[in-house]
């Protein structure tokens, strides 16, 4: 049996992939699933708080790990996470960004790199989660192409809302030519505002524009919480921060988790 891969994506920044994915992690690895993250941007977000060791710049990660010019695995560069049961294949300093430009001029066989990489160590997880960077570039492709599934990370904001077509007229594309079977798990709304009108408003755009495209907006949304954010940074799940609010939040992640599982079941 080989590691169910997600990727979370969206080309907007600031919407909260990395946070999504690293408590998404925690409540897998509280089912006892044996979870590998992979830091897909180059600012490094997730590394920094999922290692458990500090990963330093010149620390073979990633980058290594797909660029024609390092003789690195992805087995080579994994690194344990913050908890037992969580690998990191980590991302720091600026060389993924080089092997973004790299891939760039690469040629034929540059979109699957990714996805060769971690067939190599599928079989050693029951979940790989692909924190992808805010944009369509080759990177972003390399996960969409590695993965079972993909899951929107957005806001319910104007500009998520507009950009939700681009990004899903790039995963049609990744579909038509590199991995057909590509799913779309579902629409997370996170850092929602629910007692602002704006906030409101905008998720009935999103659940609209999703119901068009016969996509599923997961609810409830995740609110805009400074719990979250705090924990994240801290190195910790919600379920370790020790309030009942914290608690309660966690959960929405733990269901958010099967409710993609189940779509790559």
């Amino acid at each position: 049996m080989t590691a169910r891969i997600i990727a979370l994506c969206n080309q907007k920044g600031g919407v909260g992939k990395s946070t999504t994915t690293f408590h998404l992690a925690r409540a897998a690895v509280l089912r006892g699933q044996r979870v590998l993250v992979v830091d897909n941007d180059p600012q490094g977000n997730l590394t920094s708080v999922a290692a458990a060791e500090t990963v330093g710049d010149d620390q073979a990660g990633l980058a290594d790990a797909l660029s024609s010019r390092a003789p690195e695995s992805i087995r080579d560069v994994i690194v344990r996470g913050v908890w037992p049961g969580l690998d990191v294949v980590p991302t720091s300093g600026v060389i993924l960004g080089s092997v973004r430009d790299e891939l760039v001029v690469a040629g034929a066989g540059r979109e699957g790199r990714l996805r060769a990489a971690l067939a190599a160590v599928a079989a050693d997880y029951d979940l790989i989660l692909i924190d992808c960077a805010p944009s369509l570039d080759q990177l972003t492709i390399n996960g969409l192409t590695a993965a079972d599934a993909v899951t929107i990370v957005t806001h319910s904001k104007l500009f998520s809302a507009n950009g939700l077509a681009q990004l899903l007229d790039t995963i049609d594309n990744v579909r038509q030519y590199y991995n057909p079977a590509l799913r779309v798990a579902g629409v997370i709304v996170n850092q929602h505002e629910e007692q602002t009108v704006s906030g409101r408003t905008w998720l009935d755009e999103l659940h609209a524009a999703a119901g068009a495209r016969e996509l599923r907006v997961l609810t409830p949304p995740i609110p805009k919480r400074v719990v979250i954010s705090d924990a994240t940074e801290a190195a910790r799940g919600l379920d370790e921060w020790g309030s009942a609010e914290a608690t309660a939040l966690g959960a929405i992640y733990t269901d958010h988790l099967t409710a993609i599982e189940g779509v790559t079941s």
